[in-house]
């Protein structure tokens, strides 16, 4: 099989994991388009001897800690004095980038041991660390914008299980602006498609006409948001998803705390 051809399809996801590990869009998509602008200068730097998507993500780390900044975990708010710099400091490198993988890009253990070049049980140490130090940080209110009540209902329990206050359940665009006005959220959690046919998309946009906060969308269809064009979300949730996937974007969406602007329909 050509490189390209196994690549390909683990890109869309790639994305994913970078905006989540650098915090932006334009920061994650740039250290992807180096990783595959290094791959086609020199294919022989993917490993062989691993699957193309464990390859990808080597390299792809490789450049990333290429770039001394970032394992000083602090580039993402630099000249920018908030609380989100004490959380970015008190999260080691390596514990973050083992989380992203296992919860985030559903990697085993196995497949975690062998991108960090470590034993499994050093994994799945870091993954564990990780959660840990996250969790203890990160307490806000959440906007749950989603129609289908069971997935509505499990979303909740599982933002209230981390510690976190659901100040509402919008089932349409209008219950989601009127429920974000009457209570400004930390977090807003929303689907793509609502109950009356209106847009998640629509209604995040227009909370974010009168107040910046941290977005995460939820879509069957993540490659329609991760195809390098802007302007994408930098925090998507894959249905089906798991817990620890939420888990996982809900940490890094706070960890930043990186405030969304508008977007255009895709």
């Amino acid at each position: 099989m050509a490189i390209a051809d196994a690549v390909a399809p683990h890109i869309p996801f790639l994305r994913r994991f970078a905006r989540a590990l650098s915090g932006t869009q334009a920061a994650g998509d740039a250290y992807v388009v180096a990783t595959l602008e290094t791959i086609v200068a020199e294919p022989s730097c993917l490993d062989s001897s691993v699957d193309p998507k464990i390859a990808l993500y080597k390299l792809f780390l490789r450049e990333w800690r290429s770039v001394p900044a970032n394992l000083k975990v602090d580039y993402a708010m630099a000249g920018d004095d908030t609380p989100a710099q004490e959380r970015i400091s008190a999260i080691a490198v390596e514990p973050r980038i083992a989380f992203l993988l296992h919860a985030l890009e559903s990697f085993t253990f196995p497949e975690i041991a062998q991108t960090l070049e470590c034993s499994e049980g050093e994994a799945k140490a870091l993954v564990e660390r990780a959660g840990l130090e996250i969790a203890v940080q990160l307490r806000t209110s959440v906007l749950i914008i989603e129609d289908e009540p069971l997935i509505a209902a499990d979303i909740k329990s599982l933002v209230e299980q981390l510690g976190h206050d659901v100040t509402s359940i919008a089932r349409t665009h209008g219950e989601a602006v009127r429920a974000a006005l009457q209570r400004r959220p930390g977090l807003i959690l929303s689907d793509i498609q609502l109950a009356d046919g209106s847009s998640g998309l629509d209604a995040v946009n227009d909370i974010l006409l009168s107040q910046e906060v941290p977005v995460i969308f939820i879509t069957g269809y993540p490659e329609l948001f991760l195809t390098g064009q802007a302007p994408e979300p930098a925090f998507l949730i894959t249905k089906p998803f798991t817990r620890d996937a939420v888990k996982a974007v809900i940490s890094q969406a706070l960890f930043f705390d990186r405030r969304s602007r508008p977007l255009a329909a895709s």
